[in-house]
């Protein structure tokens, strides 16, 4: 699995957990329960260390597979598509840029949104181990990039109920590369497969809509 570097002005918030192995509930736990006022990105990429590409492309991609206010996908989704493209180009290091990594949630919100999806997480890393080593490679890091960047793109539509299924996509990729797990990497591209389906059918329905509603509509007002 690619490492990633912290990126320059990632400095660790006081109060924050170093990089360890721990599972990634603990560590959101942990930094919910900070004495910091706020929560930024770089805090979060330095507290999982060498595991944050997954633990933010999860931190962000998570709540969209939960049911969350309209508009919370296409703000959660921008971050996804930045990061999932440097993964999909192969950098052998993540790079976000300063305005990124110092975008950051009041300490109270951050806990809000760790208890809300803490309970899916810590459920799911029960059942996740390394295996499948064929599909943690980094040629397969490259593949699964390129899906999580489609995935991101397709996130951020405005499809009626259509956000859920890439928003799960996306979080068993993450599990996946959290903690090197090919079964939730195959399953993170199962839901790939669900999300181009989906699409399809939506890109259908407004077809056969502009259809059969455009012509009447084009002769009522003349043109």
């Amino acid at each position: 699995m690619t490492h990633f570097a912290d990126p320059p002005g990632a400095a660790a918030d006081p109060g924050v957990p170093p990089p360890g192995k721990r599972g990634f509930s603990e560590v959101l736990r942990d930094l919910a329960a900070s004495d910091v006022e706020r929560v930024s990105v770089g805090s979060i990429l330095h507290a999982f260390g060498d595991r944050a590409f997954g633990a933010l492309l999860l931190v962000f991609a998570l709540p969209n597979a939960l049911p969350m206010p309209p508009g919370t996908s296409a703000i959660l989704g921008a971050p996804i598509v930045f990061i999932a493209f440097q993964l999909m180009i192969g950098r052998p290091t993540l790079w976000l840029p300063r305005f990124i990594t110092e975008r950051s949630l009041a300490r109270a919100d951050f806990a809000t949104l760790a208890n809300k999806i803490d309970p899916w997480v810590h459920k799911l890393e029960r059942l996740l181990k390394p295996r499948l080593p064929l599909l943690t490679t980094p040629f397969a890091d490259r593949l699964t990039g390129l899906a999580c960047f489609v995935l991101s793109l397709i996130l951020a539509l405005p499809i009626p109920f259509g956000n859920m299924p890439p928003a799960i996509a996306l979080t068993a990729f993450a599990l996946g590369m959290i903690e090197s797990d090919g079964a939730a990497i195959a399953a993170g591209w199962l839901g790939t497969i669900a999300s181009f389906v989906i699409l399809g059918l939506f890109a259908g329905v407004v077809s056969a809509g502009l259809q059969y509603f455009g012509g009447p509509l084009l002769r009522l007002f003349g043109m």
